[in-house]
């Protein structure tokens, strides 16, 4: 591995792989258990699965912060999984069930949802609450992926 690669947490079994720089991502597959690294679905995070996809290395990491009892979160469901099938392999797309997961939503101070949370190199760099629809998230995005990493506190 070199200090360059890329480190691409499995959806499935959270093994870390390494994908070097210019080698084809979308087709890659995990060492472990065989399973694509890309599926073009969000993946369901949990406290014991978070270190695993949040500090990985080189790959920005999108989180829903959501609930089931939510309106406004069910409406921004089929956006936000559209959006992580167009997005991948460049950003991970996640969600994290609030009242499954309160633990993870203390950690990230979660008030209100829906919260989405924009994590690369182990930094939180841009949030943002509320519904959001395709041209507003996409224009997000952008603007995260855009953001300074240095200005922001590690996880």
């Amino acid at each position: 591995m070199k200090d360059n690669d890329l480190i691409i947490p499995c959806p499935a079994c959270d093994t870390a792989n390494s994908l070097a720089e210019g080698q084809e991502a979308k087709s890659a597959q995990c060492t472990a258990c065989a399973s694509p690294l890309f599926t073009g679905q969000p993946i369901h995070l949990t406290a014991a699965r978070f270190n695993a996809h949040a500090l990985a290395r080189g790959l920005p990491l999108v989180i829903d912060f959501w609930a089931s009892w939510c309106g406004p979160c069910q409406t921004m469901a089929p956006i936000f999984e559209a959006l992580a099938a167009e997005f991948e392999p460049m950003l991970r797309f996640a969600k994290v069930n609030t009242d499954a997961e309160g633990e993870l939503a203390q950690y990230f101070r979660i008030q209100t949802i829906p919260t989405l949370s924009f994590i690369r190199n182990q930094r939180e760099v841009a949030r943002v609450a509320g519904v959001l629809y395709a041209g507003d998230l996409r224009r997000w995005l952008y603007g995260a992926l855009s953001e300074p990493e240095e200005e922001h506190a590690s996880l």
